[in-house]
């Protein structure tokens, strides 16, 4: 088979180093890392986030390699490293045919890349070239140039309808006696990923339950009675009681803005520290917020302010069980009061946030760990934090992939879908939960755009 030429666009790199190795195939391909790419990963080293990490891993993947040989031609250079992996060459023209346009500054450096894709495929001749990226534009602009362009393969791949909450009909005569069996008994097509059942009847009759290994868990009120904040659903009831039973190690949540996910999440890892089965609340949230530059911490100034910004999501929640408790001790709700409030319950439940760069050398212990809006994290940060748990910890996995804010990850390859996709097995290491939920519960206004905005037809 003939080797391939693939020039990779800088958020091949950004989203996974080991797409490199993935698209090398043991060094049998050529990969292609245009000048501009270099000068792109160069701006992102000393961001606090993974696109620094990736970025500086980069620098150190070519720190490691050797030069086998640099090929002068007359309108531009290569460089060739190699590794026993890895043939990567670097490759820059001596003059672009595309300006540096500062307000267009991503469009020109992608139609540089370009450039040098176009180079490629001369210089690689009886070889195919293939210009390699995440970005719909830069694949056309490579298209433009009769360049052949593709995605990662992860890009293409199907993310499976899971069935989390099964419905099984049976005999309204069991009801009484559906707790603490095993569900085969009621389910020969049981799989794991049928974490909860709506048991129904043909009289009309209904119970709920979760399945804790393999036997039913029936629903009740009594689960919830010592909550701070009480679930309003079915599916918030599920996923409450399947962390108050402090059965599964790992949870993990593809929820909707609005249904509810961090709040629950916090409410219920508080009442297994009342209980004593944790020391601590760890919350975890990566640093990358909106396309917009103006939502980017990078733009704010001093790292109070920014990660304030990305933790807001805990403080609304925060403040929403402090004002429930206010409301109950008929206290007055004053900014003060609440401030206080928030304060008591950050103290008495030991609430810690943790950004990923500081996770690296750190060891969690008897901490419930909530990893929230995980669709913006990637594989690699998603390995990096449940690899800092030890066996005394839960982690809480959310998100909504309908959310998804960071430009190097999309619905088939973030850390949330990579986690739900492993709910079809049975895993030796740690038991998972998972479950979706798809009603917002945040108001009228929630209901309004998602009707809107979410359920057009048109």
């Amino acid at each position: 088979m003939k080797e391939k030429i693939y020039v990779v666009d800088t958020n091949i790199i950004l989203q996974n180093l080991q797409n490199l190795y993935k698209v090398s195939d043991n060094g049998s391909n050529v990969i292609v890392v245009p000048e501009t790419v270099l000068f792109e990963l160069e701006d992102k080293k000393k961001l606090p986030n993974e696109l620094g990490y990736y970025s500086r891993e980069f620098a150190r993947l070519l720190a490691k390699m050797k030069i086998k040989e640099v090929d002068h031609r007359s309108k531009f250079k290569v460089v060739k490293y190699f590794s026993d992996d890895l043939q990567l060459h670097v490759i820059a023209k001596d003059k672009y045919d595309s300006e540096i346009e500062q307000v267009h500054l991503s469009e020109s450096n992608d139609k540089r890349i370009i450039e040098v894709a176009a180079i490629a495929q001369q210089y690689y001749k009886g070889a195919q070239t293939i210009f390699l990226s995440i970005d719909i534009y830069a694949r056309t602009f490579a298209q433009f140039k009769g360049i052949k362009a593709e995605t990662l393969h992860d890009d293409k791949s199907v993310v499976p309808k899971f069935e989390f909450v099964k419905t099984l009909e049976v005999d309204s005569s069991i009801f009484n006696s559906l707790d603490g069996k095993p569900i085969t008994s009621f389910d020969d097509k049981y799989t794991f990923e049928n974490f909860s059942y709506e048991f129904s009847s043909e009289d009309g009759n209904k119970e709920y339950a979760i399945i804790i290994n393999k036997i039913i868990n029936v629903l009740s009120e009594s689960d919830f009675k010592a909550l701070q904040v009480k679930p309003v659903n079915l599916k918030q009831k599920l996923f409450s009681k399947a962390i108050v039973s402090n059965m599964y190690d790992l949870l993990v949540i593809d929820a909707k803005a609005g249904s509810g996910k961090t709040l629950m999440s916090i409410a219920s890892a508080m009442r297994l520290i009342d209980l004593g089965l944790y020391d601590k609340i760890v919350y975890v949230r990566n640093s990358i917020e909106s396309l917009d530059k103006g939502a980017d911490i990078g733009f704010l100034s001093g790292n109070d302010e920014k990660f304030r910004i990305y933790n807001m999501a805990l403080t609304d929640t925060l403040e929403f069980i402090a004002k429930k408790q206010l409301k109950k001790s008929e206290n007055k709700e004053n900014k003060e009061s609440i401030d206080s409030k928030i304060s008591e319950l950050t103290s008495k439940y030991c609430i810690e946030t943790l950004w990923p760069g500081e996770a690296r050398g750190r060891t969690l212990s008897s901490a419930i760990v909530v990893m929230d809006e995980w669709q913006n994290s990637s594989e690699k940060t998603t390995q990096l934090i449940l690899s800092r748990l030890d066996e005394s910890c839960m982690a809480i996995v959310i998100g909504s992939n309908r959310q998804i804010d960071n430009l190097y990850l999309n619905k088939y390859n973030n850390g949330l879908t990579t986690l739900l996709k492993q709910t079809n097995f049975e895993h030796d290491e740690v038991k998972m939960f998972a479950i979706e939920l798809e009603k917002a519960v945040r108001g009228k206004f929630a209901e309004f755009t998602e009707r809107i905005f979410e359920n057009k037809k048109n």
